[in-house]
């Protein structure tokens, strides 16, 4: 089972205050590799809080951590940095900022035989 939503990309006060750490430490990577999404949208993929899926856009996939949230269905809200870059969009469009906000994006659970390599 999956869910098809749109991809919102975000700053948090826990990703700048890691940041200021390195942006290689354990923390931070752990900060910039989950994604926020509705209650009901984990409750429909069988998800719990802190279970891995997969994140697809056209540009590639990525596993991250899923959390619940108060966040509109069909949104998935993951903190800027170096794993999401590799699914949102590199085109500017002109503008010189790539879109970062409103990225088809498909969520699957990994299931319990899938291997999970964490995000570096």
């Amino acid at each position: 089972m999956s869910l098809s939503g749109s991809l919102i990309t975000v700053r948090t006060g826990r990703q700048g205050a890691m940041r200021e750490k390195s942006k290689f430490c354990r923390e931070y990577i752990d900060e910039i590799s989950f994604v926020t999404l509705n209650t009901k949208d984990m409750e429909s993929l069988g998800l719990r809080e802190d279970k891995k899926a997969r994140l697809k856009t056209d540009r590639g996939e990525i596993i991250v951590t899923c959390r619940p949230g108060e966040v509109k269905p069909g949104l998935f809200f993951m903190p800027l940095g170096h794993i999401c870059n590799s699914v949102t969009h590199a085109d500017s469009q002109g503008t010189g900022v790539p879109d970062f906000k409103g990225v088809d994006a498909v969520l699957t659970p990994l299931g319990p035989e899938e291997v999970v390599k964490d995000n570096e």
